[in-house]
């Protein structure tokens, strides 16, 4: 044996070494299958190299030569599927073995110059177990001599064993993740339930204003047109004051009519009293005449006593409660229609409406807290006095119960016709039960429980 060989020898040797320890430290099955595809060049001359992974089913192909990342809807990807199935499926034992196109069905084969050279050499992977992992397809033009296969023997050998332990490092990294993930998930779910024993007190929000406890409302006493407003809104007056007055022109035309018929009825009553001196059948039309006559009279009394409530008064001391003047100046008014308030301004009260969707069962003298939109951080105090029993329609389409609270004892009065939101506070129950009040209300009224 020559020099020469023994040195190739020595090359080809250490060669596959540095190739072996390379494919065993490589840290997953992409880095695996680029090295195999293209570095296994370092020991025999080829043009073309596939790695082949077996699967349930119909594999895949990992790694080709010349590519980062195969395209799994390649035509040469997807025909190169087909055929290492067929190779695969074909193959007996762990050996090397020369293939072409002649292994593979005719429809397969016809292909087979269109991808690879003539010659192909498959080199099934197994792990230590003798458990088929997969295969590295080699193709180039010359024939495989036989200490290219036995060489490629070893090499194949070192593959399956570092293809085995990558799959075991895998499984082992993701059994730890799931025991990881099943620990975390049951301390999460631990977390949760102790979270939702947390005891805590019922709540929800409202819209709110602040309005006259006892308000004295001030009515149209009679149809009529407000002629002018001698108030402006929320107006300091005192008991008697002029409010407002109506337009008298109306009334001044009927008194005057009803004056006039009162006079041609006393005249003609007069008349006829006269001539019952001397006609008898006279004295049998006196009592008509006389009744007309006091009916016209009860007309006038009545106008007169409307003309002088044409001027409306504060019937106590207090502020005027209304929104606009100009709302009011010419418009037709009806016998006891409402047109301002007149209430004593430290004496509010609170009113809300609670939305069906946010009710829940409240005690007497429920805690409420109002947060005035003008002055948001420092809340209001407030007690629980009324409830409606049925809610109502708010102007803004929603349908809410109507609540009443009291202010508490020590603040300073807030004044009429501030508006806000009121947290309005009941039991204590459980944070999962306040959390999940308005999923499972809402799932009973879908299911219409």
């Amino acid at each position: 044996m020559t020099s020469t060989t023994l040195d190739r020898q020595l090359a080809a040797i250490t060669g596959l070494v540095q190739l072996e320890k390379r494919v065993r430290h490589t840290r997953d099955a992409q880095e695996f299958g680029f090295l195999a595809v293209n570095e296994t060049k370092s020991l025999v001359l080829y043009r073309q190299a596939a790695l082949w992974r077996a699967e349930a089913g119909r594999g895949s192909v990992l790694a080709v030569s010349g590519l980062a990342l195969p395209e799994a809807d390649a035509p040469y990807v997807t025909w190169l599927t087909r055929a290492c199935r067929r190779l695969a499926e074909a193959d007996a034992g762990n050996a090397p073995r020369p293939v072409a196109a002649r292994d593979l069905p005719e429809s397969e084969a016809r292909e087979w110059a269109d991808w690879l050279p003539v010659h192909g050499l498959w080199l099934p992977l197994a792990d230590p177990a003798g458990h088929r992992l997969g295969a590295l397809l080699l193709a180039r033009d010359a024939a495989w001599s036989e200490a290219e296969r036995h060489l490629l023997a070893y090499v194949a050998d070192a593959y399956g064993h570092a293809w085995a332990l990558l799959q075991a490092r895998r499984s082992s990294r993701g059994a730890w993740r799931t025991r990881r993930g099943n620990r975390l998930t049951l301390g999460l779910l631990a977390v949760a339930i102790a979270a939702g024993a947390v005891p805590m007190r019922q709540s929800a929000l409202a819209p709110a204003e602040v309005v006259a406890r006892a308000p004295s409302v001030v009515r149209a006493p009679f149809d009529g047109v407000v002629d002018h407003v001698a108030v402006e809104p929320n107006q300091p007056v005192e008991a008697g004051q002029l409010l407002l007055a109506l337009d008298p022109t109306r009334l001044r035309h009927r008194l005057e009519v009803a004056r006039k018929a009162r006079e041609v009825a006393d005249a003609e009553l007069r008349q006829a009293s006269q001539q019952a001196v001397v006609d008898v059948r006279s004295k049998t039309a006196l009592p008509v005449l006389q009744g007309q006559l006091e009916q016209h009279t009860a007309e006038v009394d009545y106008l007169e006593s409307l003309l002088k409530r044409i001027e409306i008064r504060a019937p106590r001391a207090g502020i005027a409660i209304f929104d606009d003047v100009n709302d009011w100046i010419g418009k037709p008014l009806t016998t006891g229609e409402r047109i301002l308030m007149v209430a004593a301004p430290e004496d509010t009260e609170l009113e809300l409406h609670l939305p069906v969707a946010e009710a829940f069962a409240l005690g007497r003298d429920a805690e409420i807290a109002l947060f005035l939109n003008a002055d948001p951080h420092h809340p209001v105090a407030a007690r629980l006095t009324w409830a409606s029993y049925r809610p109502v329609t708010t102007p803004e389409g929603i349908l809410a119960y109507r609540l009443k609270a009291r202010f508490a004892e020590g603040q300073s009065p807030v004044r009429i016709g501030m508006k806000g939101t009121a947290r309005v506070y009941g039991d204590t129950s459980f944070l999962a039960y306040a959390a999940l009040r308005r999923p499972l209300s809402a799932v009973r009224q879908w299911l219409g429980l």
